[in-house]
C-alpha cells in the first residue's frame, strides 16, 4: 500500500513539474514521466515529499537533475518544488528544432500555480543566443520572461551584479 501510494505520488509530483505547455514542447505533456532517485520519503503530516541522491526527472524533452528534490504540499496540492545540490540543473526544448533552454543554480524553486521558476545562488540560464548569470534569476514560464538580479533592492542600490552575454548570430 505504501509503495503504491509513493508511485501515485511520484506521478502527481512529476505532472506538476512538467505540465506547463509553454515550458516544453507541446508533445512533452503526452510523454510518460519518470522520476529516479536513490531514495524517496513522504511525510503526510508535514505535507512534504523528498527525493534524494542523483535525482533525475524527465518527461519528453524536459530533464531536471539534482541531488535533492523537495515537494511542499498545501491542502493536497503541490505548492512549491525545490531542487538543490551541486548538480541542480534543467534542460528543455521549447519547440521542434529549437535550441534547448538550459539552466543551473545551487537551488531552484518552482511554483506551479504561479508558473514561476526561481534560480538562486550561482544561477545561469542559457536561452537562444543569450546567457544570463546572477545569484537570483526568475523565469516566468507563461510569458518566457527572464528577470535577473536582486529582487528586493532597486536597480541603483543593488549590490548584486547581473552578467549577460549575447552571442552574434552565425
Amino acid at each position: 500500500m505504501a509503495n503504491m501510494k509513493q508511485n501515485k505520488l511520484s506521478w502527481l509530483i512529476a505532472a506538476f513539474i512538467f505540465s506547463s505547455p509553454v515550458f516544453a514542447l507541446e508533445s512533452d505533456a503526452k510523454q510518460p514521466i519518470t522520476i529516479d532517485s536513490n531514495g524517496a520519503t513522504y511525510d503526510e503530516r508535514a505535507e512534504l515529499s523528498t527525493y534524494t541522491g542523483n535525482v533525475i526527472a524527465t518527461q519528453g524533452s524536459i530533464r531536471v537533475n539534482s541531488d535533492k528534490l523537495d515537494v511542499h504540499f498545501k491542502n493536497g496540492e503541490a505548492e512549491k518544488l525545490v531542487f538543490s545540490g551541486k548538480s541542480a540543473r534543467f534542460k528543455q526544448t521549447p519547440s521542434v528544432g529549437g535550441k534547448d533552454i538550459t539552466g543551473q543554480a545551487s537551488t531552484g524553486e518552482f511554483y506551479p500555480k504561479r508558473n514561476l521558476l526561481v534560480l538562486i545562488g550561482n544561477a545561469t540560464v542559457l536561452q537562444g543566443n543569450g546567457t544570463y548569470s546572477s545569484d537570483y534569476i526568475e523565469y516566468d514560464i507563461k510569458t518566457s520572461l527572464v528577470k535577473a538580479g536582486d529582487k528586493s533592492a532597486s536597480t541603483e542600490n543593488s549590490k548584486q551584479r547581473v552578467h549577460v552575454v549575447i552571442q552574434p548570430k552565425p
